[in-house]
């Protein structure tokens, strides 16, 4: 599911995405704001968690879902507000990645063949340059200004935004063909950059895109036991 925010850069990104993975995006305007800003949440008119708990509820009446899962590593703030928004809709909340080592967890990634794309930097040690580029380039980079200025290697903090353009569970692989960097903020410590899609396709990957989501899953789950290689492309 994806809040819609015009002027989010990985909008475009997202709606390939999910053509890549073969699965339905649920999306809904985002009319609410950051009210409620402590750490803890409780329901509260119009902050934009309650735009969350709205789109998850269409989708729950729609396709029975029992949980939700989410990407939070470190941010507790992020990870109270979707537990509280499942624990009022009865789901359960996974997040499977919540406090793991930020370098190994990338460094994972990689090794598990994702292609992860940078589009937007907004941190002390990135600027322009970076965008574009993929995270398994930048990695010893990552490293070093995280030992510089503690900067999180996921982006947990902001640091950065990424695209997945292409894994072992899409069917497609998602290409972006034309381009352009846009500078959002010229801040002398940390310009913000984002890249502005302007041509993207879709490549097939022979046999994968046949195959449904459940299968591709289960010949990744088989690869990474070491019963067959993991394919990507």
């Amino acid at each position: 599911s994806s809040g819609i925010n015009a002027e989010w850069p990985l909008r475009p990104g997202v709606e390939f995405v999910s053509r890549a993975l073969g699965v339905k995006l649920y999306e809904r305007e985002i009319s609410g704001t950051p009210v409620a800003q402590d750490l803890g949440y409780e329901r509260t008119e119009n902050d934009e968690v309650e735009d969350l708990y709205e789109l998850l509820s269409e989708i729950k009446k729609e396709t029975q879902i029992t949980a939700v899962c989410s990407g939070a590593i470190f941010s507790t703030y992020q990870k109270n507000r979707v537990e509280e928004v499942c624990a009022r809709l009865g789901l359960v909340s996974i997040a499977p990645l919540w406090e793991r080592e930020q370098e190994t967890l990338l460094q994972e990634m990689i090794d598990t063949q994702l292609q992860i794309r940078i589009i937007k930097v907004a941190s002390i040690g990135l600027g322009k340059s970076h965008v574009g580029q993929q995270a398994s380039d930048l990695l010893p980079h990552f490293s070093s200004i995280n030992q510089k200025f503690g900067f999180n290697v996921c982006g947990e903090g902001g640091e950065y935004e990424s695209l997945v353009t292409d894994c072992p569970l899409f069917g497609y692989t998602i290409q972006i063909d034309s381009s352009e960097k846009v500078c959002h903020s010229h801040d002398d410590m940390a310009p913000v950059w984002y890249e502005k899609f302007e041509n993207v396709s879709l490549v097939e990957k022979p046999m994968l895109e046949k195959m449904n989501l459940r299968e591709r899953l289960d010949l990744f789950v088989d690869g990474v036991r070491g019963n067959l290689p993991v394919l990507s492309h």
